[in-house]
């Protein structure tokens, strides 16, 4: 960490952004070792410019992390401060209102980002500030992995190979005992004033249950999947009806528990129980493809609208509000889609298995725009990541790095058959279907009658027919992909 030779009583300002947690938190952790004044700082950009403001789901999600990272400040004697605007002009006119000395942040990686940061240090510094930057996001730099011809990498597995290959991260960093406080009280916004909570009718109630924002939720959902889920994750990741995943996915995306401390607890739990060490080893592997996605949206300023492979630029994409109304609000009429969906729009996640399957029937059945999923995802997700995000939609359409090929299109009733065979996550999601005995609750449609009756189920009335047949639009979609230009 860098030496902050400053005058004892000029503070540092600590600028938070998506590291809301204080345990291995770099910039904090050197602004604390320096013994001078710690300003916590958090701003509200709200640019009308940003192409991707956070969606509804992360709004949530944010007002409650930040209220909880408020309150662990607040213990520690430094409380956190709100201000809303440009972050150069709310810094810089913090800094002359208080003699700061020194601004310290946690990097983020996306193209705009880094150009506005280094505009950010660079007229810092020309105030006479120290400004520096650390890495609180990733288990490695995105410019120290690199190819033998020194080049980004674009395939998954030998990304992977290559940083496991590399010295072990480090070892995460104590969250400070106490941090010295700017000596008088600063005027700020409070949560309250940014509205990021539903106003009008209350959709967030699903999320509550599900969900609990901050860097103790974060470390309890760590310990309890070591403990309770890690040792069968490879065999279970793939089941929705189950609890086989970590969830830590919105928690590792609004930095409130480090990839550094998933990593190294991780690690401890394998040698410690040697029967979880193959399910250890496959959750390290799905950091290991959030690593990757970090590392494509650093080297890939256009991630999120552009397609990295150009052929898809000219691909016959339809205009279907209809469509897309259905998939959005689990109205399809297969069954696996619209339970997704309806999980979706509940808690503000979905297993990830279930959300290659609905990408793939937006995409390829319904050949809607991948950025159109994208963008529906990026509102309802609690852990919409401007990498995650873009990239496996990419994936999914056969269009980005290490992408599935186009022609593998998810069959919705055979990935509901395999990895949900009792139907178990369709009767939670759809429980109009609920009665449907297994064999049928997969495709309702052909059903029996006598079946359908016994269910209570009305095609049509109760749960829609399917919207359209799988199978033509699986043919139609290759047709289109055949016909691309510059296909070989």
């Amino acid at each position: 960490m860098p030496d902050f030779l400053l005058p004892d009583s000029a503070p540092i300002i600590v600028w938070f952004r998506e590291d809301l947690r204080l345990t291995d938190n770099p910039a904090l952790a050197a602004a604390a070792a320096s013994g001078n004044p710690v300003l916590p700082l958090y701003v509200w950009e709200d640019d009308p410019a940003d192409p991707f403001p956070p969606g509804g789901a992360a709004r949530w999600w944010l007002h409650h992390s930040l209220r909880r990272l408020s309150d662990a400040l607040d213990h520690l004697g430094a409380p956190l401060l709100l201000r809303r605007g440009d972050p150069l002009r709310v810094i810089a006119d913090l800094a002359a209102e208080t003699g700061a000395g020194a601004v310290l942040w946690n990097r983020r990686y996306a193209t705009a980002g880094r150009v506005r940061d280094t505009r950010i240090k660079e007229t810092l510094r020309s105030r006479g500030l120290r400004a520096e930057s650390f890495n609180a996001a990733l288990l490695f730099e995105p410019w120290t992995v690199r190819t033998k011809a020194g080049q980004p990498f674009r395939v998954f597995t030998p990304f992977w190979r290559a940083c496991l290959a590399m010295t072990e991260p480090p070892a995460p960093t104590p969250a400070p005992a106490r941090l010295t406080a700017f000596p008088r009280p600063l005027p700020g916004s409070s949560l309250a004033d940014w509205h990021l909570l539903p106003t009008g009718p209350d959709w967030a109630g699903g999320l509550r249950e599900t969900w609990q924002p901050g860097e103790d939720g974060a470390r309890e959902r760590l310990a309890e999947f070591l403990v309770t889920t890690a040792a069968g994750y490879k065999a279970n990741r793939d089941r929705p009806g189950m609890e086989g995943t970590s969830r830590l996915s919105p928690h590792l995306r609004w930095g409130e528990i480090g990839p550094r401390q998933a990593w190294h607890a991780a690690r401890m739990t394998a040698h410690a129980h040697p029967e979880a060490a193959a399910g250890i080893e496959a959750f390290l592997r799905e950091l290991g493809w959030r690593e990757f996605c970090h590392h494509l949206l650093h080297h890939e300023p256009g991630l999120a609208h552009t397609p990295m492979d150009a052929r898809f630029a000219a691909f016959p994409w339809r205009d279907d509000e209809e469509g897309l109304g259905a998939w959005q609000r689990g109205r399809t009429g297969y069954p696996i889609i619209d339970a997704g969906m309806r999980q979706l729009w509940h808690t503000g996640w979905m297993h990830n298995r279930v959300r290659m399957v609905t990408a793939s029937f937006l995409v390829k059945d319904l050949l809607i725009p991948w950025q159109s999923g994208a963008r529906w995802f990026w509102d309802t997700l609690v852990d919409a990541d401007p990498a995650d995000n873009p990239a496996n939609w990419q994936w999914v359409a056969g269009c980005g790095a290490d992408a599935a090929p186009f022609f593998r299109v998810f069959n919705p009733v055979l990935q509901g058959e395999t990895y949900d065979p009792r139907g178990a996550y369709v009767r939670r999601w759809v429980p109009e279907l609920a009665a449907l005995p297994d064999a049928w609750v997969h495709k309702p449609w052909a059903a029996p009658v006598k079946v359908l009756a016994q269910a209570g189920v009305r095609l049509g009335e109760t749960y829609p027919h399917p919207i359209l047949d799988h199978a033509a639009a699986r043919d139609r979609a290759l047709d289109a992909f055949r016909a691309l230009p510059g296909r070989d």
